[in-house]
């Protein structure tokens, strides 16, 4: 391994360690809730770190000198985290925790669920800071974090497997495919949405309808 790449990889080392913190923190937070509401708050995590490679180019794109101090600087992604929810409400009271935490700062927060972008995309993008202690003392590390639907992730996860097939350039009549599809996958959020609810409520309405059982201790054991 020659020197630049030992630099890039010593440089990697904090992101990693701030998405094990972060990872460790959305887990409390989830068992937490899951423990008070007695449902899943969401489906799965991924995480990931940007290349050497990946820095590089998006420094270039900027017009930016590939340095690892330029990186830092100016990459606010070099981390990332996707958490994947049942619905479109679960998103925002996720978010809600977070918010309330005091070992985390928010510092960006983009809405393409209330505002999609142009081609139908939808998720909540989030930047926060993560508090990493070290030997050398506590460095603040940015991590991106989306938050989306299994719905949204599904669509997402086309899109950009058809948008890297195309080399950036979709035809027109895929283009207006996933942007119809994009439609369909909000529907079907506030859809499912609304049959859960329906469930929950036939389950909550069947709990009280049923008949307790009292046992009286006539000091003979139970009645029969």
């Amino acid at each position: 391994m020659d020197d630049k790449a030992i630099v890039w990889k010593n440089f990697l080392l904090p992101y990693k360690f701030a998405l094990d913190e972060l990872k460790t923190k959305v887990n409390i937070m989830v068992e937490e809730t899951k423990y008070m509401r007695e449902e899943s708050l969401i489906e799965h995590v991924k995480t990931r770190l940007k290349t050497p490679k990946s820095m590089i180019d998006k420094l270039h794109r900027k017009g930016l000198r590939p340095t690892v101090n330029n990186a830092k600087n100016n990459l606010f992604d070099v981390a990332g985290m996707r958490i994947v929810t049942p619905f479109k409400s679960d998103v925002y009271h996720l978010y809600s925790l977070i918010t309330k935490r005091t070992d985390l700062t928010i510092i960006e927060v983009k809405d393409y669920i209330r505002f999609p972008k142009s081609n139908g995309y939808q998720s909540l993008h989030l930047i926060v800071q993560v508090p990493i202690t070290l030997s050398h003392g506590i460095e603040n590390v940015y991590v991106e974090v989306q938050i989306r639907t299994l719905a949204m992730d599904f669509w997402a996860s086309l899109e950009h497997k058809i948008y890297y097939k195309y080399n950036e350039k979709i035809p027109k009549h895929l283009e207006k495919g996933l942007k119809e599809a994009a439609d369909t996958v909000k529907e079907m959020d506030d859809k499912m949405k609304v049959i859960y609810d329906q469930v929950k409520h036939l389950d909550e309405d069947h709990d009280k309808k049923v008949i307790p059982m009292y046992f009286h201790d006539d000091g003979g054991g139970a009645n029969r």
